[in-house]
């Protein structure tokens, strides 16, 4: 292991203990400090809020703590977590159209619902443009006041995005891990924190083991699928918004619908969106639509400074994807190719996360 790099036995360790802390803090209140129960269940989704927030938190910090970052690089490191200001519009569009996709069958179905409950309106009250307005005013009200809402469409996908995305991927990543591993081993953690649903399931079912294992199974089948495709969003764009808006879009929509009886068209959309979605999966995650930002490193001061210019940056990129160099995790450079340069080191960060290239050069750019 080099000198202040990050251990793989290490990285799952950490991983596997922010999993765990982030499902166990939420029964500190009532098992360890013995606090009365909550007098409603919006107080008792509020008490979680509380946990959550106070679980992603620890687990930036430790997450800190093992990447080897020095202090003078620690302005960086809010760019590894996919903090950014940069390019939000493409990394909330882009991923929303594409999992937006995965959906077809379900929008098509619920846009039939809408068409038909706004004819009933219509004939009732008159005026389509007043009943479309109506609904949509109610809805929001509905979600806005909703605190069950909140937890599943801000809260949920925020923290969880945080911890299982933000926090382990850079760990894993600096640990020597391939892309391809950590794409598909991620999701294991986010799928394990989500048995904590066991028992409630059991009991909803009646004390029916064979019924909540099945249900659990698939949540948990649907979760390591979801955790893939998130995962696969923070690395390809570097950006944390991406896997978010993912995740809120999901659970809004629930699980994808693949057919209607009597209705064609829902199970062909589904199809088309498919096909759609696989299509454009890779050149609408490409990371040259996520360009951000040129560094330059220097060794000797270990610091980096941001250089603009999409000039450079796209000199640096072009011989960059020449470059086959193994990346890992150094205690003075993240992400580094294993040659080190003898002069000028520039870093082109395409996603600040997973695709970090150094030049040796003897020109000065």
């Amino acid at each position: 292991m080099e000198d202040g790099a990050l251990s793989k036995p290490a990285a799952v360790l950490a991983c596997a203990a922010m999993a765990s802390f982030y499902v166990g803090i939420l029964y500190v209140p009532t098992l360890i400090l013995r606090l009365p129960p909550p007098s409603s269940h919006t107080n008792f989704l509020i008490r979680r809020f509380k946990c959550a927030g106070v679980s992603s938190l620890v687990s930036v910090v430790v997450s800190a703590i093992l990447l080897p970052i020095k202090s003078g690089e620690a302005s960086q490191l809010i760019g590894v977590y996919g903090i950014r200001i940069d390019h939000i519009w493409q990394a909330v569009v882009f991923p929303l159209a594409l999992t937006a996709l995965m959906y077809a069958g379900s929008l098509t179905f619920m846009s039939l619902l809408l068409m038909h409950s706004l004819r009933e309106d219509v004939n009732c009250r008159g005026g389509l443009i007043k009943s479309i307005s109506v609904e949509a005013v109610a809805s929001l009200r509905s979600i806005a006041s909703s605190v069950m809402h909140w937890r599943n469409y801000v809260v949920a996908p925020v923290t969880e995005e945080l911890v299982f995305r933000a926090c382990m991927i850079p760990l894993l990543l600096c640990a020597g891990f391939q892309k391809n591993t950590v794409i598909f081993v991620c999701p294991i953690f986010f799928s394990l924190a989500h048995l904590n649903h066991l028992m409630d399931v059991y009991n909803k079912q009646q004390n029916n083991w064979t019924r909540a294992c099945m249900i659990i199974g698939l949540q948990l089948g649907y979760t390591v699928v979801f955790g893939s495709y998130a995962s696969f969003l923070f690395i390809r764009t570097g950006h944390f918004l991406a896997p978010v808006v993912a995740h809120m879009f999901c659970n809004i929509m629930g699980f994808p619908l693949l057919v209607s009886p009597g209705k064609g068209i829902v199970s062909l959309a589904f199809l088309a969106g498919l096909l759609g979605f696989l299509w454009l999966l890779f050149p609408i995650t490409n990371s040259g639509k996520f360009l951000w930002a040129v560094f330059s490193f220097s060794p000797s001061s270990s610091r980096f400074v941001k250089r603009n210019g999409n000039k450079v940056a796209h000199r640096v990129a072009k011989e960059a994807s020449k470059a086959s160099h193994p990346l890992f995790c150094r205690s003075r450079d993240l992400l580094a190719p294993a040659s080190m340069s003898r002069s000028i080191r520039v870093s082109l960060v395409k996603s600040s996360v997973a695709n970090s290239y150094e030049l040796s050069s003897q020109k000065s750019l």
